[in-house]
């Protein structure tokens, strides 16, 4: 077997098993994540992952667990829902100091959120420049020499749009549950689809197995249900599209944080229920993906 060595992975030249005819970037194993349990979240670009995922990170909190959120979008916005503020990223701060990563301490990329939550935006590579796999090995990396995930209860990866590349897949090595967020819509459902392809192929070679997936900024969930149904999934929740959600984004807030109101505590009360069920542990799954046409078929009103 050739293979070429890059940076915390490696890159199998032979067909692969999980991944028919591609390349995949392969989990150096002195980069495994410790005992905490470990999610990553996956969606369509814009479907609500990052607010999914910091209200999740802030419910984990309530619910007495030591939580780390990582952000893995070069818009380094995943957290400032947490933080009240956009953070610098890993590769902003390893170029600062020329990428000697023994010169950085824990302050200068890990920030403490909403109720301890502790938040790290791992960026990406200039567009066209690189691979986000490289990016999500060197914060892992960095978080394991400064010891900080010995002490963490959850680790929530929070993935950019709905990219299922190699590298934007790194996550799912790490990750024990994929959970994608997803609107009861066609475009959303057909990137939930790509993504099942996508877990399905790393789950040949690592732990991580779906968790199911979580319907957001819909009043209905019947598509995304009658999908599910169709493939094996179950719906771990469901979050309709309130204006308490959109006003928490620009206070920069979480949903915890919001004044009280009916509607306010219900959505709280689902994130904790969610957390809950995600700690005690979900039913691993093997969905089977659709073929484009079949979704087509699938979906819609007769």
């Amino acid at each position: 077997m050739n293979t070429v060595s890059v940076p915390f992975a490696e890159i199998r030249r032979q067909p692969p098993p999980d991944g028919e005819g591609s390349l995949q970037v392969q989990l150096d194993p002195n980069m495994k994540i410790g005992n905490a349990k470990v999610f990553a979240v996956y969606g369509k670009g814009g479907i609500g992952k990052s607010t999914t995922s910091s209200n999740l990170s802030a419910a984990f909190s309530k619910l007495g667990k030591r939580v780390l959120q990582i952000g893995c979008d070069p818009k380094h916005d995943s957290t400032f829902t947490l933080t009240k503020k956009l953070m610098p990223t890993v590769i902003d701060v390893l170029e600062s100091v020329d990428f000697h990563s023994e010169e950085l301490r824990i302050e200068d990329f890990v920030y403490e959120g909403y109720n301890g939550v502790m938040c790290v935006e791992a960026g990406g590579p200039p567009a066209g420049t690189g691979c986000g796999g490289y990016v999500v090995g060197q914060t892992v990396k960095l978080l394991k020499e400064h010891h900080l995930l010995d002490e963490t209860d959850v680790v929530i990866f929070d993935v950019l749009g709905d990219v299922v590349c190699g590298g934007f897949a790194a996550p799912l090595q790490h990750a024990e549950r994929a959970l994608i967020v997803a609107a009861n819509d066609f475009d959303s459902i057909f990137a939930m689809n790509r993504i099942v392809q996508a877990i399905g192929a790393k789950a040949k070679n690592y732990k991580v197995r779906l968790g199911g997936v979580i319907a957001n900024r819909s009043q209905e969930t019947d598509q995304i249900d009658k999908f599910a149904a169709r493939v094996g999934l179950n719906r771990l929740a469901h979050f309709p599209d309130l204006d308490v959600i959109r006003r928490s984004r620009l206070k920069k807030s979480t949903l915890f944080e919001m004044e009280d109101s009916p509607e306010l505590r219900a959505v709280q009360e689902e994130y904790l229920r969610l957390a809950a069920s995600l700690w005690a542990g979900t039913e691993p799954l093997a969905p089977e993906s659709l073929k484009d046409r079949e979704i087509f078929d699938l979906l819609g009103f007769d």
